[in-house]
């Protein structure tokens, strides 16, 4: 039996807020579904680039300053998956990820992990065609597709969504960079979602903005559900990134995401799953199996800023915690780890969280 598929199309030549029923740029649990979908269904969801037509092909570098960060990231969403309940484990498998051709980098003042000694505004326009990206402002260079979101999350619980909040208010006082809520250009413009929806810019235990660059076509995530109908939504589309994403952004650009969803019941509780993890393959060919474990700037109920060697620890417990899921004790874990783990920074820019992902290559497990 053929899956359903589901689409929903975007106008790309419009702002979200001119076709809102279709998006939304806060994580908050009372943002109404656009669509409701089977496990086993499949769906199109066209999306648009990470500051919302801000920056286009026309854009001058005066502009870029004036770029207003509370319309990122513009997500197409959220879809409502039947039977989705907390502690399930939502399954996302990207079929298919369709590129723009057209992108951009840009260098906002007071944003990217060097903010304090690149100040000035810049902006690379690219030309993405026949699978790679070439931009007048960077003569000489060819960077090939790597497509994937940059952003693909859950929506909070509402006791969740206070205690984010709550965490992140604190990591303020404390001095840390953080953007709290904001009604500024938010959408939905309802009320109190406007007033209490979570920023896009960090990523968080419900995914989010991971910018996480082996995202790509053919992978599976894995993301635990923390609230009925998990209420999943996609978008900041990049067309190729590196590892960490220093300058704030990546080759940003519109896309359309081809997606396969499943449900695993309880799964996210039953494993101790809290946080995003994906498997798939990369290269060099022949192109390795992995499963990989992300882990975020956070101690417990305690939000940290900008904190790499936290996002380590957490990334390396959730990884142990996989590998005793497949047989082996804590201490025999803690060993496979240190011989086959790698630890990769994903992301250094999206404040105050930084991102750091364990990969564990699949080819070692021989029986």
């Amino acid at each position: 039996m053929s899956p359903k598929i589901h689409e929903i199309r975007l106008d790309k030549t419009k702002r979200l807020a001119a076709q809102s029923i279709k998006g939304h740029n806060r994580w908050h649990p009372d943002i109404p579904p656009i669509v409701k979908v089977d496990p086993g269904d499949e769906v199109w969801l066209d999306t648009l680039d990470a500051v919302d037509r801000q920056i286009l092909p026309t854009t001058g570098i005066d502009e870029v300053a004036k770029c207003d960060l509370n319309a990122a990231h513009p997500l197409t969403g959220p879809v409502w998956v039947n039977g989705a309940e907390a502690g399930d484990l939502l399954e996302v498998r990207l079929l298919e990820i369709i590129a723009d051709d057209n992108g951009w980098t840009a260098q906002l003042p007071g944003f990217g992990f060097l903010r304090d000694l690149f100040s000035e505004p810049h902006l690379v326009r690219w030309r993405l065609a026949a699978g790679f990206a070439e931009a007048p402002e960077l003569p000489g260079i060819r960077i090939p597709e790597a497509s994937f979101p940059g952003v693909i999350g859950v929506a909070p619980s509402h006791a969740q969504l206070q205690r984010i909040i709550t965490r992140e208010r604190v990591a303020a006082q404390r001095g840390g960079f953080v953007l709290l809520p904001d009604p500024r250009s938010a959408i939905p413009t309802m009320e109190p979602i406007a007033s209490e929806g979570l920023r896009t810019i960090p990523p968080r235990e419900t995914g989010g903005n991971l910018d996480v660059k082996q995202l790509v076509k053919g992978t599976t995530v894995y993301l635990p559900v923390w609230t009925a109908g998990a209420l999943f939504s996609i978008g900041d589309g990049h067309f190729a990134q590196g590892d960490g994403e220093v300058c704030g952004t990546a080759i940003e650009m519109a896309a359309a995401f081809h997606l396969r969803f499943d449900l695993h019941k309880a799964a996210a509780r039953e494993r101790r799953i809290g946080g995003v993890q994906f498997t798939g393959s990369e290269e060099p060919r022949p192109r390795r199996r992995y499963y990989a474990t992300t882990g975020l700037s956070v101690k417990g109920e305690v939000q940290e800023s900008e904190d790499a060697t936290l996002a380590a620890r957490n990334a390396m417990l959730a990884m142990i915690d996989y590998l005793q899921q497949r047989g082996f004790d804590r201490q025999q874990a803690y060993a496979i780890c240190s011989v086959a783990v790698d630890l990769r920074i994903s992301e250094v820019v999206d404040v105050p969280n930084f991102v750091v992902t364990a990969f564990l290559p699949l080819d070692i497990f021989v029986a």
